[in-house]
């Protein structure tokens, strides 16, 4: 499957279900059952800050960043649906951003050497072009500036703990491995009436491409939070499966 073609699938799945995830996995949450912000701290002090947000969504992570202090926002996104949310969810709210409809694999009209947080929360994972879209990024941030994002960990996809999720059931709490760790193919899934795209890239893949940008990793986190660390046996199998490996995991870059 070409990109464009991947692209247009998962363009056209968030124009028509854009509503469905109003609010969902954005800051202060990293992923399910993962740390905070409010826990992490890995943006710091945001007092001024010039912000770029990739995969912008509903823009309630813009909106978290506003209430902080930033000092200008900026939101990319590819679904057009997403950016009228994003953009009335922040006037009622007294703030505003620049908003851009456009691809992350493209260079976006935006200023270079220019911010000092570039982030994504579960955003960045639905790249058809990680070095590439990478490379930008570096280039965005200022020298020293800051790219957070997180994403499905890759175990996710390869450990099932639902038989609606590659019909694979939990055996008296045992997990199965259904996919092999090192395929990095791009798949479907069905989500509500319709079908995304994705692709499940390896830990060292996001890291390699990271270095070749120019990014040292600051730090690299694998989670689970205390609700699931603490789940009791008969909890709902996402925690159960949330407490035996991360769901998601978030990497905080520097540009050298």
């Amino acid at each position: 499957m070409r990109d464009e073609e991947i692209i247009e699938i998962n363009k056209n799945y968030w124009n028509e279900h854009a509503d469905l995830w109003f609010g969902t996995t954005a800051l202060p949450q990293y992923g399910v059952y993962f740390p905070t912000e409010d826990e992490l701290h890995l943006f710091g002090d945001l007092s001024g800050k010039k912000m770029l947000e990739i995969c912008c969504g509903s823009g309630h992570s813009l909106l978290y960043n506003a209430q902080r202090g930033a000092g200008e926002l900026w939101g990319v996104d590819l679904s057009q649906k997403q950016l009228d949310t994003a953009e009335k969810l922040l006037k009622e709210n007294g703030y505003s951003a620049n908003l851009i409809c456009a691809k992350m694999e493209d260079k976006l009209d935006v200023p270079k050497d220019y911010f000092d947080y570039v982030y994504s929360i579960y955003g960045i994972g639905w790249t058809t072009d990680l070095q590439g879209t990478f490379d930008k990024i570096a280039s965005y941030l200022k020298e020293d500036g800051n790219f957070i994002f997180s994403w499905h960990h890759t175990l996710n996809y390869c450990i099932a703990w639902d038989t609606k999720e590659r019909k694979v059931v939990l055996h008296d709490d045992k997990l199965e491995m259904t996919k092999s760790y090192f395929d990095e193919s791009y798949f479907k899934m069905p989500v509500h009436d319709s079908e995304i795209v994705l692709c499940n890239r390896k830990i060292s893949t996001y890291i390699n491409a990271l270095a070749k940008a120019g990014f040292v990793i600051e730090q690299l986190l694998e989670e689970s939070d205390q609700e699931a660390l603490n789940a009791p046996e008969d909890a709902e199998p996402k925690m159960r499966k949330a407490k035996m490996l991360p769901l998601s995991f978030c990497i905080k870059a520097r540009k050298q």
